[in-house]
């Protein structure tokens, strides 16, 4: 057990002796100064000469989202059409079949929002060419979407008012080529040489011990999962994600992608600090964020390797924790972990099942999603952070009876009524989401469907209202990872967490990056002896205040319908 406890602290330590040079290098790049991977240069300005794009071309928030928007708009219609027809394109020796149109909507849309949620099974629901030319791509342009995005806020608040924030292609190219592509290689290679497949072979056959025939699934999935770790994404190139031993062959594959897909929101959080020049107030936001993630993980291992109270009462012991849904090669302890991280990150992959872990294990995981503020996905995590720090802003400006001021601009009326709608959004897409669904699930069981609501849970009770409530807040979050025991294919579900996803993902893109637009270009307002600090500790505490209150007072009545009241139960 010690050795397990040594490799996650080996972990976050090497995250951060990544994650923090990285920030600083990324706050160089986006800044334009001069950084190593210059070089690049060229291969920038063959991109843009061939997309007719004018990276010195400015542009103000607005113009910003419009293009975001529209080009999010394309892939959409790209991909949705491609996961239809896939059965008749190329690179497909599987012979996998086409999606239905409910699927093929879920399924792109979710990548497309970075969700990467999947109601199929990875090798038997896609073929090649849709795993490496739409969902692949998808993940490399969906992260960089969300960086975009964040270093047009972090542009607002670097000058003392601006209307202009740079341009978004200029900050999407240098995403890729800069940050996502590089790693992505470096963390593919990795993966390859420790038995991950990265070939364009069909399903090879073995025969096992017991003298079966068995077809394995094969393809080019390392350096999908390279970039699906990296970018925050989470989508399996397996259906079994990072818990089939292919995509997560070893205990080195776990450290690599358990860091992979933490190093970039951290260093979006070190790279806003030096970008507008107020380091202190990144660390901060980066000391906030940690202490939440610690408070969420802490629980979660002492949950998992406490065992199962059920199995104990059987006089069964279980000295290596709660065995069920874990892989023996990687742990409860290294599970446990990923399943904070993968949930506070919004990442949504997974190495052990998460409808298998215990009940206040998924208590912590819902409520990191529903969070959704410490470290979170590729640029968005800093985006749905910076909501909180607005309202925690106008509170103490309340509360010290002066008007409330962001980095120097006063934070009037339209800035706090967008701040309200994107924090109430979430729990309204939530709570009504699941609510519906048990709803159906109650009194429409029997409907003539084709699969009738009543068949959705393979749990009932508690548990089962847990599943449901975890997909709609996975959805929302733009997760993706799943309480499995749900039956998900099926129209209901593909209908609506795609709504929920879309909704989820771009409205919280669209709220801060307009408020930071109307903030940078008011007038700046010097510092002075009664200008409230956010930069100190009490600030810090005053924001992860408001986190708790909010997300308490929003969803407590849930979660004591679902985890806390299957932790009770089993404990009687």
């Amino acid at each position: 057990m010690n050795t397990e406890f040594l490799g996650i602290i080996a972990t976050i330590l090497l995250t951060l002796v990544i994650a923090i040079p990285l920030g600083k290098y990324l706050a160089k790049v986006f800044g334009g100064e001069k950084v190593w991977t210059d070089f690049l240069n060229p291969l920038e300005k063959g991109i843009y000469k061939l997309s007719g794009i004018n990276p010195k071309e400015q542009m103000n928030w607005k113009q910003h989202l419009k293009v975001l928007l529209l080009i999010n708009s394309v892939w959409l219609v790209y991909g949705f059409v491609v996961l239809i027809y896939q059965d008749k394109l190329p690179l497909n020796p599987d012979g996998n079949p086409g999606m239905t149109p409910d699927l093929a909507f879920n399924t792109i849309i979710s990548f497309v929002a970075n969700c990467n949620l999947q109601h199929y099974s990875g090798e038997s629901g896609v073929s090649y060419l849709t795993q490496q030319y739409v969902l692949m791509f998808l993940q490399f342009v969906s992260a960089a979407t969300g960086i975009a995005a964040a270093v047009v806020l972090f542009k607002a608040f670097r000058d003392k008012t601006s209307e202009t924030l740079g341009n978004f292609w200029e900050y999407f190219v240098k995403s890729i080529t800069r940050l996502l592509l590089p790693i992505a290689i470096v963390i593919a290679l990795i993966l390859t040489f420790n038995g991950t497949p990265s070939s364009y072979e069909s399903k090879d056959q073995f025969i096992s011990m017991q003298g079966d025939t068995v077809n394995v699934s094969r393809g080019p999935a390392a350096q999908f999962i390279a970039i699906k770790h990296l970018g925050t994404n989470g989508g399996g190139y397996f259906g079994a994600n990072s818990a089939h031993p292919f995509e997560n062959p070893n205990y080195v594959t776990n450290m690599v992608e358990m860091m992979a897909q933490t190093i970039i929101p951290i260093a979006m959080v070190i790279c806003f600090g030096y970008f507008i020049r107020r380091r202190r107030l990144g660390w901060m936001i980066f000391g906030v964020m940690t202490i939440g993630m610690l408070l969420l993980m802490i629980p979660t291992l002492s949950s998992e390797l406490g065992g199962n109270p059920e199995i104990a009462k059987m006089g069964i012991t279980q000295n290596t924790g709660a065995m069920e849904g874990k892989e023996v090669r990687i742990g409860p302890a290294a599970t446990a972990y990923w399943s904070t991280l993968t949930t506070v990150i919004s990442t949504g992959s997974v190495n052990g099942m998460h409808d298998s872990t215990m009940p206040l294990t998924g208590l912590w995981q819902l409520l990191a999603m529903m969070i959704n503020g410490f470290y979170g996905g590729c640029g968005v995590g800093i985006l749905n952070y910076f909501i909180y720090l607005i309202i925690a802003v106008f509170i103490s400006g309340l509360m010290v009876g002066r008007t409330p001021e962001f980095l120097g601009h006063k934070v009037e009326a339209r800035e706090i009524k967008i701040a309200a709608i994107i924090t109430l959004l979430s729990p309204f897409l939530i709570l009504a989401g699941t609510a519906l669904s048990a709803h159906l699930f109650t009194n429409y069981g029997d409907a003539a469907w084709t699969v009738q609501p009543k068949n959705w849970l393979n749990n009932p009770g508690f548990h089962g209202f847990s599943e449901m409530l975890y997909e709609m807040t996975s959805s929302n979050a733009n997760n993706g990872s799943g309480f499995e025991g749900l039956g998900d294919n099926n129209t209901f579900w593909n209908l609506s967490t795609g709504i929920v996803i879309f909704l989820g993902r771009f409205l919280p893109i669209i709220g801060p990056v307009a408020i930071a637009g109307l903030l940078g270009r008011k007038k700046f307002i010097p510092e002075s002896a009664g200008t409230l600090k956010i930069d100190t500790l009490t600030f810090s505490l005053m924001t992860f205040a408001i986190i708790i209150v909010l997300n308490a007072l929003s969803y407590f009545p849930a979660l004591t319908l679902g985890p806390l009241a299957e932790y009770f139960t089993m404990l009687k």
